[in-house]
């Protein structure tokens, strides 16, 4: 397939998919302007290297794994970084996510965190998953049988404190 052709597909794609990215990121990054920033450069990404894509079939999960690997070195840049006072957005509050359920994936590593991301919020398949994070299905399904699990303790835990 020509490089131009593959190129608009993945174009086609990010369009089409925009929200969906843009949740991904904020489950990771917890705030929307670091989202937005990541869904850009995301997409940069994608759009630059749309060339390397073999199989037009992959267009989604690849573009999904450069929004979750992105979100990642963000974060990895963070925890490098030293704040001396807090962001403006700390406290704002984003009306469309429970953060209850936002604060738990903190209990998870990446991997978990994407399983339970894509499966619960972007209502992906488990194969997509697999694909997405180059793993075979059982082994996906073992992550979210695993991850379900940690949020259900954190989440009732948090209960508990709530009503003490």
């Amino acid at each position: 397939m020509s490089s131009p052709k593959i190129q608009q597909m993945v174009e086609q794609e990010l369009l089409s998919s925009y929200e969906a990215l843009y949740r991904l990121a904020y489950t990771y990054v917890k705030n929307e302007s670091d989202a937005m920033d990541v869904v850009q450069e995301s997409a940069y990404k994608a759009i630059k290297n749309a060339a390397s894509l073999k199989k037009k079939a992959h267009i989604k999960t690849w573009i999904f794994r450069i929004v979750i690997n992105t979100s990642i070195e963000l974060l990895r840049q963070r925890q490098r970084e030293v704040f001396w006072e807090a962001p403006e957005e700390y406290g704002k509050e984003d009306v469309y996510l429970d953060f209850d359920t936002i604060d738990a994936l903190d209990v998870l590593n990446e991997k978990e965190r994407a399983v339970i991301v894509l499966r619960y919020f972007e209502d992906q398949k488990l194969q997509e998953i697999a694909d997405i994070l180059e793993e075979n299905l059982n082994t996906t399904k073992s992550i979210l049988y695993r991850s379900l699990k940690k949020l259900k303790l954190t989440l009732t835990e948090g209960e508990f404190c709530h009503e003490a």
